[in-house]
């Protein structure tokens, strides 16, 4: 059956608000779609046409009129009308007065033959008595808010007193009971370890379980019944803010009150625990209502110094750069990888997923320089073949377009850099993200992985193999290779990559050489198929197809076959297998064992490759543009992110950004030898003194 083109879908809209733009529409060869090596379709899948959409003109208003005559109610009045110009084609109408008026005659008019500013003495002693009356009421007013307050402060300081006491021996890790005092019954908090203090209140007092100072790792609740004698050295202090508390206790301001970029005291380590305890206390209620795969989401506490989050061996990152958070304020930021299909962006015609669909928050956070959130992506990367969109998620559930590569302008809200294998995006917004690809002319490529899986035992004649087909991304085999575990199975052979190619072809699977003499296939066909639509849509997970075999004998215990999977029409992988039946569960694949780093958050400087002092050298010599054009501009383009330099030169150091991106890309293999040598090229020859002398 030959393919058959669908209708055009209706023009889109201008891409561009104001001027010059382009249209575009849509057609799909699937009526009917080619079928039985049928012939596709020939012609193109899209069009476009330009456009012009007529740009708002904004209202002015004209010159004010003269001033009319002074009227009977001693006022005159001007006017003025919004029509220089006029507003047209959407633009703002005209903010401010119409009409104004104003007292003609400096309180003198006169009306009904007397001066009206003159005193009248028939009412002169019932405005005196109506300001007595006033002044009494204030008086008793503010004597009545005396006497509530001086209640509430003695009920509050009697409250303070029973609910909180301490020793000195909660300052040095012990907990020594002197003067034992009954918990108060009205208070039921005390009797509940679980329950953490409300820092949020303004009022000076706490009621929760307190915490030894000196090692935050290992917290011991103060909550039995015998309470401790009050410090009087021991002060404790809210600090409010919009999202973050932070406690004063003997008198040592907390992280982050200090000059920037330093911690107070100067000792890192006992600094650092600071900040872990007052990360205990930091409000993490966005965190708290999203659904969460310890697995596949990462958090950490961050303030002005930054940090990195890390998704375990699925390349999903969150780079926070120093000066990112405002200076005094501490977040809990999250990163989560989203694995529910019903969550994934539609695909229409012949779009892809091409990433995991990932959220950073809190949403809404104010950052003061962008955030680079990385993620792997499965597209075989030709500027010619793709077109590439990054989706955003709102808060209806819907998705919309932030930009399409190769199409930025002033507009646009963020930077992309495509790599190989991953994307960098340079974000001022935090949420839920995704990157999806439409092929160009039929010739876009997906990169597959396929992965092998077998029971780790076996003790009845059936035996099945599955073969995946998932997006050559680290999350998506670790999605696999998580699954497979809990369902008793084990990794073969080592995954194989495929390209596969948006032709409408499906994937075939096939499996040859079987010892017929001792086994035998229980599949009827000779091959299997996975639908083109399926694997091309990247929105169903974990796709795979299993071979049933039969052994004649429990006594067979040696297995080897082959495995072909192939591309109709395309290329194909064969897996040549050989392995030993066991009664018993195999304890560890031997194949692909996943042995990246668990870490999850890294705070501060230890975050980055870049020392700050090195960084702000560069920035100093490279921000400011010069004749020569080594400057950061050259900068960008040594290091390969220079398709896009407007949006680099809108950043207050532009330099910073590009650095804050070469941070993200080589996370894992970034070496600082390898930035300075592009400096070198540049001839910044006093950039690489003080990089040597910071090394050494």
């Amino acid at each position: 059956v030959n393919g058959g083109w669908s209708t055009w879908t209706e023009w889109s809209s201008c891409n561009n608000r104001c001027g010059q733009g382009w249209q575009k529409r849509t057609r799909t060869c699937t009526n009917p779609a080619p079928l039985n090596s049928g012939a596709f379709c020939e012609g193109q899948t899209f069009q476009k046409v330009g456009c012009t959409t007529m740009c708002p003109v904004d209202g002015g208003w004209t010159d004010w009129s003269k001033w009319s005559a002074c009227s009977t109610e001693c006022t005159h009045w001007r006017s003025r009308e919004c029509t220089e110009p006029s507003p047209r084609n959407g633009g703002k109408d005209c903010i401010g007065l119409v009409l104004e008026s104003k007292n003609c005659t400096d309180g003198l008019c006169m009306q009904n033959g007397k001066i009206l500013n003159e005193p009248k003495h028939s009412t002169m002693g019932a405005d005196v008595a109506l300001y007595a009356s006033l002044v009494v009421a204030v008086f008793i007013f503010l004597v009545t808010v005396l006497v509530v307050g001086i209640i509430v402060y003695k009920r509050s300081c009697r409250d303070f007193d029973t609910d909180i006491t301490d020793s000195s021996a909660a300052l040095t890790g012990g907990f020594q009971p002197v003067n034992v005092k009954t918990a108060r019954h009205d208070n039921s908090q005390l009797l509940n370890s679980s329950i953490q203090p409300d820092l949020t209140a303004s009022a000076g007092s706490y009621r929760g379980p307190m915490y030894t100072l000196q090692d935050t790792a290992d917290k011991i609740a103060m909550t039995n019944s015998p309470l401790l004698d009050p410090l009087p050295s021991l002060k404790i202090k809210v600090y409010n803010s919009s999202t973050a508390a932070s406690v004063l206790v003997g008198g040592v301001e907390p992280p982050g009150k200090g000059s920037p970029g330093t911690y107070p005291g100067g000792n890192m380590r006992d600094n650092m625990n600071i900040m872990n305890m007052r990360n205990k206390v930091i409000s993490s209620q966005h965190l708290g209502t999203m659904p969460r795969d310890p697995g596949y989401s990462a958090s950490g506490t961050f303030g002005c110094l930054g940090g990195r989050l890390m998704v375990p061996n699925s390349g999903v990152s969150l780079l926070v750069p120093k000066g990112s958070i405002p200076q005094g304020k501490f977040y809990e930021m999250y990163l989560i990888i989203n694995k529910r299909e019903n969550t994934l962006p539609p695909s229409e015609g012949s779009q892809t997923v091409l990433s995991p669909m990932v959220t950073c928050g809190p949403t809404g956070m104010l950052l003061c320089r962008p955030v680079v959130l990385s993620m792997p992506h499965c597209a075989e990367v030709c500027e010619s073949d793709w077109t590439i969109k990054f989706k955003t998620q709102t808060h209806q559930a819907a998705w919309e377009e932030v930009v399409t590569l190769e199409e930025e302008n002033l507009n646009t809200p963020c930077y992309c850099q495509l790599d190989p294998q991953s994307c960098h995006i340079l974000l001022d917004q935090l949420g839920t993200y995704a990157l999806v690809g439409e092929s160009v002319s039929r010739s876009a490529i997906k990169r597959l992985q396929l992965a092998i899986f077998a029971p780790t035992s076996c003790t009845s004649l059936e035996y099945c193999l599955k073969v995946y087909c998932v997006d050559d991304t680290p999350d998506a085999l670790k999605e696999v290779l998580e699954l497979e575990r809990t369902l008793g199975g084990y990794l073969l052979e080592e995954p194989k990559s495929l390209l596969f190619k948006d032709s409408y072809h499906n994937l075939r699977l096939s499996i040859h050489d079987i010892p017929h003499s001792l086994w035998r296939s229980k599949l009827l066909a000779k091959y299997q198929e996975i639908p083109f639509y399926h694997i091309w849509s990247g929105t169903q997970r974990a796709l795979h197809c299993t071979f049933s075999l039969e052994r004649h004998s429990l006594a067979s215990t040696e297995f080897s076959c082959k495995i072909c999977v192939r591309q109709v029409e395309g290329e194909g992988q064969i897996f040549q297998l050989h392995t030993t039946i066991e009664e018993n569960a195999k304890c560890v694949s031997p194949f692909h064992t996943q042995v990246g780093s668990n870490i999850t958050t890294q705070v501060g400087p230890y975050a980055f490759k870049i020392p700050y002092s090195i960084r702000q050298k560069i920035c100093t010599n490279l921000d400011a543009p010069n004749t020569r054009g080594n400057d950061w501009r050259l900068l960008a383009q040594k290091l390969g992110v220079d398709r896009y330099l407007t949006y680099f030169a809108t950043k207050l150091s532009p330099t910073g950004v590009i650095l804050d991106l070469w941070e993200a890309q080589h996370q894992d293999d970034g070496d600082i030898n390898s930035l300075a040598g592009v400096l070198e090229e540049m001839g910044k020859s006093d950039v690489m003194v003080v990089m040597t002398t910071e090394e050494c």
